[in-house]
């Protein structure tokens, strides 16, 4: 797993692992930040954590190489992004070809990008919600994995829906990653299908 902040939604990874019928296991925990809380979480469950931080990298693509070998090196059937805030370059991706997932807190292909949330309220949707999704070369541009939807309320600010979209973002992660592991899938197009 990547991860650059709280931890949070790792937790909620790490707790669902926990469980043997869960059918994933976290193999390893790596962060852009070396003091990133969420290795603090990775170490507290007994799961490896490491750090490949851009400042000790001479540019992005070494960046990129040295923590696509830091992945590696766990060979992770699945590489889950659980906020992590770095965008993948091709040549990363390229080494782990659709086995990287991510969560979105939009309905994609609507408001991709770092600001969906804020995006959303503007446009006056009434339905915004969570994509999980395969990572590719462009932004939030990967097959989907699975959708929920959260509905806007009257008096919501960024804030607030955001608070909504991760209640609803964390258990649809989980599942999905769990689906994922315990069922396997395969990318037509740009449908995935599971088993």
């Amino acid at each position: 797993m990547l991860a650059s902040g709280s931890g949070t939604t790792l937790q909620a990874l790490l707790d669902a692992a926990g469980d043997p019928a869960y059918g994933a296991k976290v193999v390893a925990v790596g962060s852009d930040k070396p003091a990133a809380r969420a290795l603090e979480r990775a170490r507290a469950a007994g799961v490896e954590a490491f750090a490949v931080a851009l400042a000790d990298c001479p540019d992005l693509v070494a960046w990129n190489a040295a923590l696509a070998d830091a992945v590696a090196a766990h060979a992770p059937d699945l590489v889950v992004c659980a906020g992590f805030m770095r965008i993948l370059s091709p040549d990363f991706l390229a080494r782990f070809p659709s086995r990287v997932v991510n969560t979105h807190p939009a309905l994609l292909p609507s408001f991709p990008g770092a600001h969906a949330v804020a995006d959303a309220l503007a446009y006056g949707v009434r339905v915004s919600g969570v994509t999980v999704h395969l990572v590719d070369e462009g932004v939030d541009t990967g097959p989907v994995v699975a959708q929920a939807a959260v509905p806007l309320h009257a008096d919501d600010d960024e804030a607030a829906l955001q608070r909504r979209i991760q209640d609803v973002e964390r258990p649809l992660y989980v599942e999905a990653v769990g689906r994922l592991a315990r069922e396997g899938w395969t990318v037509q197009g740009r449908t995935v299908r599971f088993g």
